[in-house]
């Protein structure tokens, strides 16, 4: 950077309807795992935040859940995340996935970003490398008839292309600032929470399809034993009734065994330790809807 160039720095977040690529990208942008993706609808249910340091500019990536339309009082508190975090950013870019047609969701949510005036808008055409050249260019169109954006681009967020380019772009509109975090911090999110998280992605991935939006996940403790050997992590997943206790358990306990396996290596790659894990199963009635029951699980 020359010594009269400006340093960027300042807050971005994408948004779009669940399962979009927003947390995939997230992850592509910082170079990390930081947010956990899965297949499934309202994965995320954090404000994350991402951090992309270099030497001109620093873009901290604020990974929101899907904006929805609620059905517990835990979807009223999603969404409520979102739009505190959204009148807070700088930048907010709207993921459109190339392999899907622009529909109402779209247009509900590009509606909703006129109550942030403060935000330069953005355009992300998402998963750019699953349709053909001429598809993508009917999607980028379909995008710009959505209002005047201040850039429109294209990304494939699993085969890195454009990935760099929307960074340029980033550290471009940000406002003149200074770093806002450390060089080298790439999350300001707690140890704990990244854990829970990192469990709640196996159950995703290995359980069945009703289940994931029943199960929370809850950190009891983490030791580090004295040699520094192996990390003890103790974890309980929460989820609403016995039945739902009885698929995470599975037969003779495999499918609590496989989750523990799939987190224990996540876990392990995240604190760069060997880890001791071990999870039980608490049944918590209808927590979605409980205030007390949010409030005790963080939300």
């Amino acid at each position: 950077m020359t010594a009269d160039a400006e340093f960027h720095a300042g807050f971005v977040s994408f948004v779009g309807r669940p399962n979009v690529g927003k947390s995939t990208l997230t992850n592509a942008l910082v170079g990390e795992k930081i947010a956990i993706t899965s297949s499934r609808p309202q994965t995320t249910r954090h404000a994350i935040r991402g951090i992309v340091d270099r030497e001109d500019g620093q873009i901290v990536l604020v990974d929101t859940p899907g904006i929805h339309r609620p059905r517990t009082l835990l979807g009223e508190r999603l969404n409520d995340v979102v739009q505190a975090t959204l009148a807070d950013v700088d930048v907010i870019g709207l993921c459109l996935p190339a392999d899907e047609k622009i529909g109402p969701g779209d247009r509900y949510i590009n509606a909703e970003l006129d109550k942030y005036p403060q935000a330069t808008l953005i355009a992300i055409v998402t998963k750019s490398e699953t349709v053909s050249r001429s598809r993508l260019a009917q999607v980028l169109l379909e995008a710009s008839q959505l209002r005047e954006w201040a850039e429109i681009i294209p990304v494939s967020s699993v085969g890195g292309e454009n990935v760099s380019a929307l960074t340029d772009l980033l550290v471009r509109v940000l406002p003149a600032s200074p770093r806002l975090y450390e060089p080298g911090q790439h999350t300001d999110e707690r140890r704990d929470v990244r854990i829970s998280e990192l469990i709640r992605e196996s159950v995703l991935e290995l359980v069945e399809d009703e289940l994931p939006h029943s199960v929370a996940v809850v950190v009891d403790e983490v030791s580090p034993r004295p040699d520094g050997s192996l990390t003890d992590v103790y974890a309980t997943i929460v989820v609403e009734r016995d039945s739902q206790k009885g698929i995470i358990i599975g037969r003779q306990g495999s499918m609590l065994r496989s989750i523990g396996q799939s987190a224990r290596r996540s876990v392990e790659d995240m604190l760069g330790t060997r880890v001791f894990l071990k999870l039980h199963v608490a049944v918590r009635s209808n927590w979605q809807s409980s205030p007390k029951e949010l409030g005790r699980l963080g939300f």
